[in-house]
């Protein structure tokens, strides 16, 4: 089954051949001679045998099949973070990245007015680091919060990690829902009482008040990848080498595809492109929700505002891995495009940044409280690590200017207060609206 996903109609075409993907793999490696493959030679064998069929697939269906296949999909197979893992996330490093962001879900839910329920919802939610610390904060400051009730929500596809969230959440009090079919496929509670759901789809997410959280999650969504020729936009493929069978390679499109006539921008002046419509079409999911329920949403990410051009690679091992070689045995990942997102978001919400991560910590306060945690400390080597955590976050080389901070707001939090009505005599006039709170992160937070 190809996948083309037309961003004009947000419509989904699907160009149906029998039998599915997830199918096709369960007969290419058949119980009687899988224990002779190992996952990503299942993968190389379902890939092959698809170009062969139906010719050379695009990027985005490539990083789709090797990511998400619901058989041996690199994120539904495996726990690919941590030092032993693939790669490590900024909730991994250091406490302090989740507490802050918890900081600023607290601000925006205080900024929208306070309402009564406060729906947390994140999206890939890696091992549940980064929404344990900021349940944790919330906790701390329940004071704050009064009497609002706090749900969370966990968009997450693969098994394997929503067990590993499970754990850290809720311990042994998660359950999986008996139909696998049903939206909410896992439910518990953490040992404070709240409630935890996890959903394989952002559409099941329930309506209403919401902070949306997207940490390292729209770049590993499949994108398309455009190339500038004498003859046009062309469409940059996956096809089978000529001289070896078993070797994958890059090759240009000869003719238009539908991806290339209707997703490369209008007036686009780099010469290679690359298009994330499925971030795409969950940015105007976002958007059209924060605008409809209020809320606020909060990504974060490796990226660019429209200016870089061929991004995509892999990591195995902590190390930069051939994105066609293996497939199935690296994480596959792209820097994220703002400036697209930011257009596909349109007039709807208001959006801040992006703006690099060392900038958001400092706004946000970290200084202040690795102060704190590093009086507390009695061991030289958790000082150390203290140290290091602060580097790698903060460092312009390291984390600090490549990962970048994206927010998308309800039009109503930052509008100014209307103005007082005309004096009448001596007649007390009512309380105006205060001046909206600055946006933590994206200025700088004050503490009093």
């Amino acid at each position: 089954m190809r996948f083309f996903v037309c961003v004009k109609t947000q419509r989904t075409l699907k160009l149906v051949c029998s039998p599915s993907p997830a199918v096709q793999l369960r007969l290419f490696c058949r119980p009687s001679s899988y224990n002779d493959q190992t996952p990503r030679q299942c993968m190389l064998r379902h890939l092959t045998s698809k170009i062969k069929a139906t010719g050379p697939i695009s990027v985005a269906e490539y990083m789709r099949e090797v990511l998400t296949n619901p058989v041996t999909g690199y994120y539904v197979r495996k726990d690919m973070l941590g030092p032993d893992g693939d790669f490590i996330t900024s909730p991994e490093v250091s406490q302090v990245f989740g507490e802050l962001i918890g900081v600023w879900v607290l601000s925006e839910w205080m900024g929208a007015g306070r309402p009564k329920h406060l729906q947390l919802v994140e999206l890939g939610p890696g091992k549940g680091s980064m929404s344990s610390d900021v349940l944790r904060v919330l906790g701390q400051l329940r004071s704050v919060l009064g009497e609002a009730s706090v749900s969370l929500h966990l968009v997450e596809v693969s098994p394997a990690l929503s067990r590993l969230q499970a754990e850290k959440l809720t311990g042994s009090g998660s359950r999986e829902a008996d139909n696998e079919d049903e939206p909410v496929y896992r439910r518990g509670e953490t040992k404070d009482g709240l409630p935890v759901s996890w959903y394989r789809n952002l559409d099941d997410v329930p309506a209403g008040f919401s902070i949306f959280l997207a940490h390292e999650f729209f770049d590993a969504l499949p994108v398309h990848k455009f190339q500038r020729t004498e003859k046009g936009w062309r469409e940059v493929m996956v096809d089978l080498h000529p001289q070896n069978p078993d070797e994958l390679r890059f090759v240009i499109a000869p003719s238009p595809t539908l991806a290339s006539s209707t997703l490369v921008p209008t007036g686009e002046r780099r010469d290679h492109v690359e298009v994330c419509a499925e971030g795409g079409a969950i940015v105007q999911q976002l958007a059209k929700r924060i605008s409809e329920e209020g809320g606020a949403a909060l990504i974060a990410d490796y990226g660019h505002d429209g200016t870089k051009t061929d991004t995509f690679r892999g990591f195995k091992g902590h190390q930069l891995h051939d994105v066609l070689k293996s497939p199935g045995s690296a994480d596959l990942t792209t820097d994220v495009d703002f400036s697209y997102l930011r257009s596909m978001a349109g007039e709807s919400v208001t959006c801040l940044g992006p703006i690099a991560q060392r900038m958001f910590l400092k706004n946000m306060g970290i200084d202040a409280r690795m102060q704190v945690l590093w009086k507390s400390c009695s061991h030289d080597s958790t000082r150390q690590q203290l140290v290091s955590s602060y580097d790698l976050m903060m460092n312009p080389a390291k984390m600090g200017q490549r990962f970048l901070f994206f927010s998308l707001l309800h039009h109503g939090r930052l509008a100014p207060p209307p103005p007082p009505p005309p004096s009448s005599g001596l007649k007390l006039e009512k309380r105006q609206r205060p001046a909206p709170l600055p946006v933590a992160g994206f200025s700088e937070l004050s503490y009093s």
